[in-house]
């Protein structure tokens, strides 16, 4: 049974830079070129931004050049030049924490979890600001969810939980916790499971409330608590991505 707690509702936060206001000690010319490139990106004109975010590298290799420039290639869905561009940022500036998380973002849609909470685990070392630290966690969230659903995907329950464990000690993520729902079931972890489902009820924001009553009704059930089962069954029938499978669990407890 999938869950419906698939990450594709997965939606990353970003810092917000603005980078016009700090292009006074570029050269004039690269400061020129730098300007009408974030004019462009804000209008939405990405290839027009790129093109005058090289020219303007061609003058001067500034890291706020390459960072602007890493964000028009994301934007234009070029995921690996835009890596390339977001590395070259931090190169020349290994101290700007909008780099990484920029960098991490990118390695996220190339589908690399890794390398993407690596870059948002950095950015912890290095920032005094809660505030940063809160988006970087709930990002940190959403990579460590990827790589415990992938791990579990290829039969590798224990690491699955491990990731998705520090999915959740990042940041409260209702998939993290279904995800962990499902898992602890599946090999025996009754109690556990039943705690994560009703954490991912209690920070619902993406998952659907079927998949949380469904596993409490499953792990329930497998405790010998026939009653908290149909109840936990009846709750998960009125989704309909559950409501199949609870109405077979409902009939077998008959």
């Amino acid at each position: 049974m999938t869950t419906k707690s698939s990450v594709s509702y997965c939606v990353l936060i970003f810092f917000l830079f603005v980078a016009t206001s700090f292009a006074q000690d570029m050269k004039p010319d690269a400061a020129k070129l730098y300007n009408s490139g974030n004019k462009m990106l804000k209008s939405g004109d990405y290839q027009g931004a790129i093109v005058d975010y090289n020219k303007a590298l061609a003058i001067e290799q500034d890291y706020r050049i390459y960072y602007q420039k890493g964000l028009a290639l994301k934007k234009s869905r070029k995921y690996e030049d835009a890596k390339n561009a977001f590395e070259s940022c931090v190169k020349q500036k290994p101290d700007f924490e909008y780099g990484y998380n920029a960098l991490g973002g990118v390695y996220f849609s190339l589908g690399n979890y890794e390398a993407a909470a690596t870059n948002f685990e950095k950015i912890l070392t290095m920032t005094n600001s809660n505030g940063v630290k809160s988006k970087v966690k709930s990002n940190l969230a959403l990579a460590y969810t990827k790589l415990g659903t992938s791990a579990i995907s290829d039969g590798n329950s224990s690491r699955g939980i491990d990731y998705l464990e520090k999915a959740v000690s990042n940041s409260n993520y209702d998939a993290a916790y279904l995800a962990l729902a499902k898992v602890y079931y599946e090999t025996g972890k009754y109690d556990n499971s039943i705690s994560a489902a009703e954490k991912a009820l209690k920070y619902r924001s993406s998952v659907g409330t079927g998949g949380p009553y469904y596993y409490m009704g499953l792990a329930y059930k497998s405790k010998g608590n026939i009653e908290k089962a149909k109840e936990m069954f009846t709750r998960a029938r009125s989704d309909a991505t559950y409501r199949k499978t609870a109405d077979y669990e409902l009939a077998s407890l008959k």
